[in-house]
């Protein structure tokens, strides 16, 4: 437990399409809390996927690593840690389920329409997955299920970066 003192741990979950912000709002916001003395920990898609490179891409196999790393944020929020998950996480079902196992849960929904994301395409995915050498790729041949009722929704396509990051440390300051 964290001490008297010491505010709890939270989950801020950050999902949406590839390419729709999520990791730049994600670091962003973790080096802010980082600054204020806050601990933090990031959890990122890309970054967990290469720890467990068999993760794979069907829809059960998407739901398991999103159970898998709601347990994990939900251990180190128990711990008092500030967790900010970045993750595509398609599937309401999966979030709903990593809801259910934190305490503190905050959805954040990277909001950008699909084609602003294939204009960006920072890494080349939807270029690969044009191609056919991505099967799978949410968005384009697997669906992705925006929230229904996430508790901040950034619209990455209209909005400024800072007005985004403001957005969101306006929410959770409550929670610091």
């Amino acid at each position: 437990m964290p001490a008297p003192t010491e505010k709890p741990g939270f989950v801020l979950w950050l999902t949406g399409l590839s390419g729709s912000g999520k990791t730049t709002l994600a670091d962003n916001i973790a080096q802010i809390l980082t600054n204020m003395g806050k601990k933090v920990e990031r959890l990122d898609g890309d970054i967990l996927r290469g720890v467990f490179p068999n993760t794979g891409f069907t829809r059960q196999a998407r739901d398991e690593h999103i159970q898998r790393v709601g347990f994990m944020a939900s251990r180190l929020e128990h711990h008092g840690v500030i967790v900010i998950a970045s993750f595509i996480s398609p599937y309401r079902q999966a979030r709903r389920f990593a809801r259910g196992l934190c305490r503190r849960f905050i959805e954040v929904y990277v909001k950008s329409s699909l084609e602003e994301c294939k204009r960006r395409d920072v890494k080349g995915l939807y270029q690969k997955a044009q191609a056919g050498q991505l099967q799978r790729f949410t968005g384009l041949d697997d669906p992705y299920e925006e929230p229904e009722h996430p508790e901040i929704i950034v619209d990455t396509e209209h909005q400024p970066l800072n007005v985004c990051i403001d957005q969101i440390m306006t929410y959770i300051k409550p929670y610091l």
